[in-house]
């Protein structure tokens, strides 16, 4: 490339020679076409904030609270039998520490105190856990819906298919007892037979 002087006009009126601010990286090839330098975007471009190679168009990423849902219109029904399940073992424990803890003398007071207050508090510690666990952690969560949309992609047998699988099952089930009984019952008459078994 050649040298020369750039004769453009900046704010204050000073030939800059072009050679300089293109090594420097101070004026974009954009802004030497266009005429003069905006000094707000010249530092932009500098810095990687703008559009190009350098910026980032990624959105601030938005923190959500303790108890918001992640992605709460996928795997909704295997969360919601895995919800069911947990919240029948909660209740199963709450009912197991009051069973236990119903035997505790002391003050009427305290007796209430311990016997119901504390299976209460164990329901609600454990049902916020349980809760956050199903709706609100993202492996578990992702674990969930994964299981869901496989299971979606599960080929059922329709009802034609079922009954006529059910039926062979019985059938054979069927001739293997008797089979079973009549090897038992030849096995019986040889030994009676040759005397080792009396009835």
């Amino acid at each position: 490339m050649a040298v020369g002087y750039l004769s453009a006009e900046l704010n204050r009126g000073i030939a800059v020679p072009f050679t300089v601010l293109y090594a420097k990286k101070i004026i974009p090839m954009t802004n030497l076409q266009a005429g003069p330098v905006d000094e707000k975007t010249t530092q932009s471009d500098r810095s990687g904030g703008g559009s190009g190679r350098g910026g980032s168009n990624t959105p601030p990423s938005s923190g959500g609270g303790f108890l918001n849902n992640y992605k709460p219109e996928q795997g909704k029904g295997t969360r919601l039998g895995t919800l069911i399940a947990a919240g029948a073992m909660v209740i199963w424990g709450a009912v197991f520490l009051y069973d236990r803890l119903a035997v505790y003398q002391g003050d009427e007071a305290w007796r209430l105190l311990v016997t119901a207050g504390i299976p209460l508090l164990f329901c609600a510690v454990a049902g916020v856990a349980v809760y956050w666990v199903v709706f609100c952690q993202r492996s578990a969560s992702d674990f969930m819906i994964a299981t869901e949309g496989e299971m979606k992609k599960v080929n059922w047998s329709s009802r034609r298919e079922l009954i006529g699988s059910t039926k062979v099952v019985i059938l054979f089930t069927v001739l293997l007892a008797l089979t079973l009984f009549l090897i038992d019952f030849v096995f019986q008459l040889f030994f009676q037979f040759i005397g080792v078994l009396r009835v």
